[in-house]
């Protein structure tokens, strides 16, 4: 079936949000107790929040009971500082004109709360391009879960297998697939040649890449 629609990720593919996310994680994280190395936030990219605080928090041995209280912190605390620091990351103004001049249907498939959707169509200036917008915060699962891209999909009228989706985390990129859509991976620089990609339907460097070829390639 001819691919009509096109779904993308927010943080770390539109917005250079992902440093933010782990700084506000440090910062709450340390006042517990918890301290994380860079390589240990980047194997839980792609989670919910209160996935990530329950994952770290439980093998640091905390009390479950104040993990909704640390989400509520961290998510309050990176959204002030993406608001007050994000930028838009190289390809985004391109790649959503690129696919509004050959009218497909645009969305937004998250993990992150309602509330970044909104911060994120702010800095990028796409909000006249996105058609509806998902967010996985109160699924009973996220990402690698399908179900944010399925719920994104029927919010846009169309089916799973007519979409396209852009990711830059293995867990987003397994959601995608799991929901029968094709994906293009934008791995960060220094996980570019790490084999889990190999799932992708296409893997590129940045969005200012992808062309004509690579749409006519992938339908």
């Amino acid at each position: 079936m001819q691919l009509n629609t096109v779904i993308f990720d927010i943080d770390g593919l539109l917005i250079n949000s992902e440093p933010l996310w782990n700084q506000a994680a440090a910062e709450i994280f340390a006042g517990y107790g918890v301290h994380l190395t860079p390589e240990a936030y980047a194997t839980t990219t792609g989670l919910r929040t209160k996935e990530f605080v329950a994952w770290w928090l439980s093998r640091f041995g905390q009390d479950p009971a104040i993990f909704p209280q640390v989400e509520k912190e961290i998510v309050e605390l990176v959204l002030q500082k993406i608001n007050d620091e994000a930028e838009t990351l190289p390809g985004v103004n391109y790649i959503f004109d690129f696919f509004h001049r050959k009218g497909f249907h645009i969305g937004l498939a998250t993990s992150s709360p309602p509330e970044l959707i909104e911060i994120a169509k702010k800095i990028t200036g796409i909000e006249p391009y996105v058609m509806a917008a998902a967010s996985a915060e109160a699924l009973p699962y996220g990402k690698p879960h399908p179900q944010v891209y399925l719920d994104c999909a029927a919010s846009l009228g169309v089916r799973p297998i007519q979409c396209l989706c852009f990711e830059d985390s293995f867990n987003g990129m397994i959601a995608a697939k799991a929901a029968r859509m094709k994906c293009v991976v934008v791995p960060h620089a220094d996980e570019r040649a790490q084999k889990k990609w190999g799932a992708a339907d296409l893997q590129i460097n940045s969005l200012e890449h992808f062309t004509d070829s690579h749409l006519q390639q992938l339908s």
